[in-house]
């Protein structure tokens, strides 16, 4: 806690300007490139189920739903499909309105409680509805119970075979260890180690890292 990896997550986003040093996409500077066209490369989902008060479809779509019959068609198309791979299609079509549910953050507007890996799960549905390069999970389970903590891994678990690059800021060792590609470790603001997971949680270096591991994981 504290390391920096929210903030790193921000200057990614291009919310905070680096104080020092740079971002570069492609060799490209991050200032090079238009604000649109940077944060374009990006899809992200934070911890706090970020659900708004529109429908369930625009919630996904990040825009209204087209009003002509073809648009529609396609829109609702492609929002059934990402609430399958998401696995919240079943809890959502059982609502009184479906995918046009009105959501108000936690709440559909019959009052019927969404929990926070449904919510979570709808805000993942954005990643299968969306073709960005780049998929950036900050602490997408850390508000949840244990039980809906692993049905939400599961989900993130099914986008590591889609074409999209994912940056996912986590606490749970064991998913990193199993599904990275790459760690990196951060404390007090520097990155500490990083490498494969087998030279991460196998051959830790650091004695930040040592430590933290021993705590985290069963050595």
């Amino acid at each position: 806690n504290g390391s920096g990896k929210s903030t790193f997550v921000k200057i990614l986003l291009h919310l905070y300007d680096p104080a020092e040093g740079s971002v570069t996409m492609n060799g490209i500077p991050m200032d090079e490139h238009s604000l649109a066209s940077w944060r374009g490369v990006f899809k992200p989902v934070f911890q706090d189920y970020s659900t708004f008060a529109l429908s369930v479809a625009e919630n996904i779509l990040m825009r209204p739903m087209r009003t002509d019959p073809e648009g529609e068609a396609s829109d609702r198309a492609l929002v059934e499909q990402a609430l399958r791979e998401s696995g919240a299609y079943e809890r959502i079509m059982k609502m009184p309105h479906g995918m046009d549910t009105v959501l108000t953050r936690e709440f559909d507007d019959k009052g019927e409680v969404l929990s926070g890996g449904e919510a979570q799960k709808i805000a993942l549905s954005r990643v299968f509805a969306s073709d960005s390069p780049v998929v950036i999970l900050d602490e997408p389970t850390s508000a949840l119970d244990p039980e809906l903590t692993g049905e939400v891994l599961s989900v993130i678990r099914g986008l590591k075979s889609s074409d999209s690059t994912m940056i996912v800021v986590t606490h749970e060792m064991e998913f990193a260890r199993s599904v990275a590609d790459r760690v990196i470790f951060m404390a007090n603001g520097v990155i500490e180690e990083e490498g494969t997971p087998e030279e991460v949680f196998g051959n830790p270096k650091s004695e930040i890292l040592q430590g933290f591991l021993h705590k985290s994981l069963e050595m």
